[in-house]
């Protein structure tokens, strides 16, 4: 069916069929009219995917007393029974097979869940976790042994970038439709890429480094780089994420801020006055909307609670609304967000 022939649908229609595309094609669809684009930004698709329990976010925490750093993977997705409401439950846990993969770098595209292992020791390793199935299996191994790896998904492959040793940048992406690592354009960027969190903005690697207030990204094209500043105050790893092209991270004093990539400068989400401010934050994409989660004291252990934040974006200015705060469960004292990930089919 033609582009003109899907928009000649009735509304209903097309957004029942788009709502049972898998999300990840979302961006190809965008570039095929800015009709499209507009279509799969639509929150009654969203609503339908809801129905349909089709989004969820997969939460790691560690216990900050346990030498091993193991990480508990939780999940949170719509109820069966009552798809107008969120489950907070323990996920099954994708464990690594040795220590030497401890630590590595996460990223999730469409339903699976990819770590790249070797983040502190060089290592080829690489694993996907399936969420449809609860299984984890050893993928290819990349090509190159390195460290300080930074990773995201563009179009339809995954890049990894990282250093072999010292100053010493390399690049690999590896086919998500056939499953095979290549080269990719080395980076014209001669720092170490130590990265505390990595997303995927205006088709490039974007790494939110670990030392120092500043991002790079990385354009797979031909390798080139792009720096640009953080405001200087304290943020998290896990409160970081992309939506529709935007980068929002969350600090602990101007609260939710989002990236202007045009005008270079950091503005603040207008409209969350009533949002407290918070501290060990996640953050991810949940059908079309910020999910922001925090911990609390509890009776008994950590309590995590969320709130949803619908985003309105107007020329300069970002509008956040927000849903009441909910109670999702809680964790152990000693447990440490680690990883907020937007897990979709």
């Amino acid at each position: 069916m033609s582009p003109s022939q899907f928009s000649s649908l009735p509304n209903d229609i097309a957004w029942q069929v788009l709502a049972r595309v898998p999300k990840c094609k979302y961006p190809l669809l965008a570039c095929v009219s800015k009709n499209f684009t507009c279509l799969v930004q639509l929150p009654e698709i969203h609503k339908i995917r809801s129905l349909l329990r089709k989004d969820s976010l997969y939460i790691s925490f560690r216990n900050k007393n346990d030498r091993a750093q193991n990480p508990r993977w939780y999940t949170l997705r719509r109820a069966e029974n009552n798809p107008s409401e969120n489950q907070f439950v323990v996920s099954v846990n994708p464990a690594l097979p040795n220590h030497y993969h401890r630590m590595p770098s996460i990223v999730a595209h469409g339903p699976e869940i990819f770590f790249i292992c070797g983040p502190f020791f060089q290592s080829p390793s690489f694993w996907v976790f399936d969420s449809r199935t609860d299984e984890l299996r050893r993928g290819p191994t990349m090509n190159a042994n390195r460290t300080y790896k930074s990773v995201g998904v563009v179009g339809r492959k995954l890049y990894v970038v990282g250093g072999v040793r010292s100053n010493e940048n390399v690049a690999e992406s590896f086919d998500l439709a056939t499953e095979t690592w290549e080269p990719a354009p080395i980076p014209k960027e001669e720092k170490t890429w130590h990265a505390s969190a990595t997303v995927s903005l205006d088709r490039k690697v974007c790494a939110l480094m670990l030392v120092g207030a500043y991002a790079v990204c990385y354009d797979p094209w031909d390798g080139s780089c792009q720096s640009f500043a953080l405001p200087k105050d304290k943020w998290w790893k896990t409160g970081v994420c992309g939506m529709e092209n935007v980068l929002y991270v969350y600090y602990a004093r101007f609260g939710l801020m989002w990236y202007d990539t045009e005008l270079r400068v950091w503005r603040v989400v207008n409209g969350l006055s009533d949002v407290k401010k918070v501290r060990s934050v996640g953050m991810a994409e949940y059908y079309g909307k910020v999910a922001l989660l925090w911990k609390e004291h509890g009776g008994c252990g950590k309590e995590i609670w969320c709130r949803m934040i619908a985003m309105g974006k107007c020329e300069e200015v970002v509008k956040g609304t927000a849903e009441s705060a909910q109670l999702l469960g809680s964790v152990p004292d000693g447990y440490r967000m680690d990883h907020c990930l937007s897990v979709s089919d």
